[in-house]
C-alpha cells in the first residue's frame, strides 16, 4: 500500500494533529468535527496529504490550529494560550490516530471524514488508546468501507432521482431492508449475491461499484 508520505514524518505528524484538535477543543472551543473542515477549506489538508514538511512538521499542533483560525475567519482573534499539560486524553488520541490512519491508508482527509466523525473515534478510545495504533486502524477502516458502502447506495439512487420506495420495486428488495442498508443497521458488504447483483442493475452500477 502507497503510503501517504515518508514514515520520517510520521511520529512529528501525529503528535501536532493530536496537539491540534486538543488545543482546538479544549483551549478554542472548537469541536473536531468543525476544526477538520476548516483544515480541509484552508488548503492545509491537501498540503498535508502530499507530505509538506512545512505543514506536517514545520509548524506545531497548537501553531497549525491558530492558522486555520486566522485563515477562516475576518480578521484575527484574541491568541489563546498553548496549553500545558503532562499527560494528553481522548482529544489527542483522536488527533493523534486520525494522523496515523491517513498516512496508513494514503486516502484524502475529506473522504476519511465524509465517513468518520468525532463519536466514532469518541467510542473508540477507552477500548484502543493504549493499544498499538494498528488496532485502532482496522476499526477505522471497517467502519469507513462499511459507511462507504451507504453512501455509494444513497448517491446512485439519488442520482437516478428514485426514491427508496421506487428502488426497493425496481430491485425487488424488501423495503425495510433496503432502508435498514441505507442507515448502515445492515452491512450492504454481507448481503446475498442476489440482492446486490438486483440492487446494482437497478441502479445501472456494477457490483463492485456498489460495495468496494
Amino acid at each position: 500500500m502507497r503510503r501517504a508520505y515518508s514514515e520520517i514524518y510520521l511520529d512529528d505528524a501525529m503528535r501536532n494533529m493530536g496537539e491540534m484538535i486538543e488545543y482546538g477543543e479544549e483551549a478554542c472551543g472548537l469541536d473536531q468535527d468543525l476544526l477538520l473542515r476548516m483544515f480541509i477549506l484552508t488548503g492545509y489538508a491537501g498540503r498535508w496529504e502530499k507530505g509538506d514538511p512545512r505543514v506536517i512538521c514545520g509548524l506545531s499542533g497548537t501553531e497549525l490550529c491558530r492558522r486555520l483560525i486566522d485563515e477562516s475567519r475576518e480578521g484575527r482573534g484574541t491568541e489563546v494560550p498553548p496549553i500545558i499539560r503532562y499527560d494528553t486524553g481522548d482529544a489527542y488520541w483522536r488527533g493523534f490516530v486520525l494522523a496515523y490512519y491517513q498516512w496508513w491508508s494514503g486516502r484524502p482527509f475529506p473522504e476519511i471524514l465524509a465517513c468518520i466523525e468525532r463519536e466514532d473515534l469518541r467510542r473508540m478510545y477507552p477500548a484502543y488508546h493504549t493499544a498499538s495504533e494498528e488496532k485502532a486502524v482496522d476499526e477505522i477502516e471497517a467502519l469507513l468501507q462499511r459507511r462507504g458502502s451507504i453512501l455509494r447506495l444513497q448517491t446512485y439512487r439519488k442520482r437516478l432521482g428514485l426514491s427508496q420506495k421506487e428502488l426497493a420495486a425496481r430491485a425487488n428488495v424488501n423495503l425495510r431492508t433496503l432502508q435498514e442498508y441505507e442507515v448502515g443497521r445492515k452491512d450492504l458488504r454481507r448481503a446475498a449475491a442476489e440482492t446486490v447483483l438486483s440492487l446494482s442493475g437497478a441502479l445501472w452500477c456494477s457490483p463492485s461499484e456498489l460495495i468496494d
